[in-house]
């Protein structure tokens, strides 16, 4: 009997061992598997690619060629981390290569479905509407700004990357617009009266609201149909005579357009209400017959002086008659400059900045073109 409940106890000695080993091997293996698959994690990070940030897609509405293309050259090669894409529409058919542009980043960056644009017309808007289209083809951008053929940036890119990736909201100069020239009572009742808005076109778009420019089916329509320029006598060959031109709605689509689309869709409150592209409309004392009419002052090789970019610089308001507002310039919460482009600049214009910028005339201290 003593026997047996020694052999007993034996065996359930050796079975307590023989589970502890199992259990001691169990975590062993566990630990071992562990530091295999932290270490393969180590290395796929190690190897993997870094997250890559958003970007702005800048897109150029031009007439053919980028003129202005080395002075955005200067400005793109301050980005050393991919942080933007070009897009250019230009007249059907127009290619930007080694003949057309010096600059790299304009190479084959023109659109393949572009169309003829007139000023004044409907084809300015939907030759936005087609930049956009493609710019949001790649998921990395998120913002989506609208420039002319006549733009230079006023800043490196570094501090516009964070100026405009600062705030949620797209920039759209908008304001109410009181002149019954302007809206057409056949809009209605697609277009109310109350959501009629003008400003410029020059507007920086969130991927949102880049996405519903894109896919409107409605206000654009009715923008073709009754949203046309005044025949003003300049185009009286173009256009036939009109019976009675006081009667007339003077509508340039593209100042009203995106304006009228996000306050049509309840979303003012997501836009901060101006432009970052500076234009001079102030040419009432201009001697030159070209700088007299419809369109803003062009700058020329003797405007462009370090005094003129500062000007532009230390703006810090801007006054919206129509409203009675005065807007102050704000960047992450602090007061900032307003503009961070500007035009119409020619072409010897901007090249004097930019040559005056490679002198040491022209950086941050004394106001100049690229910092």
């Amino acid at each position: 009997m003593k026997r047996r409940s020694s052999l007993q106890k034996f065996h359930h000695r050796w079975r307590r061992k023989f589970f502890a080993l199992l259990l001691f091997l169990f975590c062993v293996a566990t630990f071992l598997l562990m530091e295999a698959e932290h270490s393969r994690i180590k290395l796929l990070t190690f190897i993997s690619p870094p997250l890559r940030k958003p970007k702005i897609a800048f897109l150029f509405i031009a007439r053919n060629r980028i003129p202005l293309d080395m002075v955005w050259d200067v400005f793109f090669q301050g980005d050393a981390e991919n942080r933007f894409s070009i897009y250019v529409h230009s007249r059907p058919g127009f290619l930007l290569n080694t003949a057309t542009t010096r600059s790299t980043f304009f190479l084959n960056r023109q659109i393949n479905d572009s169309i003829q644009v007139e000023w004044g017309e409907a084809s300015m808007i939907q030759a936005e509407r087609i930049l956009l289209q493609h710019a949001l083809m790649d998921p990395f951008n998120e913002r989506f700004l609208f420039l002319s053929d006549s733009c230079i940036p006023l800043y490196n890119f570094s501090y516009t990357y964070d100026y405009i990736m600062s705030t949620s909201t797209s920039f759209v100069d908008s304001f109410a617009d009181s002149k019954e020239s302007r809206y057409n009572p056949r809009m209605h009742p697609v277009i109310h009266v109350d959501n009629w808005r003008k400003g410029s076109q020059w507007v920086i778009l969130t991927r949102k609201h880049a996405a519903i420019v894109v896919e409107d089916e409605t206000i654009f329509p009715t923008f073709q149909l009754h949203c046309k320029r005044k025949s003003l006598p300049e185009f009286w060959r173009d256009r036939p005579l009109p019976a009675d031109g006081s009667k007339e709605h003077n509508c340039i689509p593209d100042e009203h357009y995106v304006q009228t689309l996000l306050s049509q869709k309840g979303l003012n409150e997501e836009i901060t209400r101006r432009s970052l592209t500076h234009s001079s409309w102030d040419i009432s004392s201009s001697r030159d017959n070209e700088r007299r009419g419809w369109h803003p002052a062009t700058y020329k090789f003797g405007d462009a002086t370090p005094m003129l970019i500062q000007s532009i610089k230390g703006i810090d308001n801007i006054y919206f008659e129509t409203e009675y507002r005065r807007e102050w310039c704000t960047s992450k919460g602090k007061p900032s400059q307003c503009f961070l482009f500007a035009r119409k600049f020619t072409r010897p214009a901007a090249l004097r900045l930019l040559n005056m910028s490679a002198l040491g005339v022209s950086g941050e201290a004394t106001g100049g073109l690229i910092l």
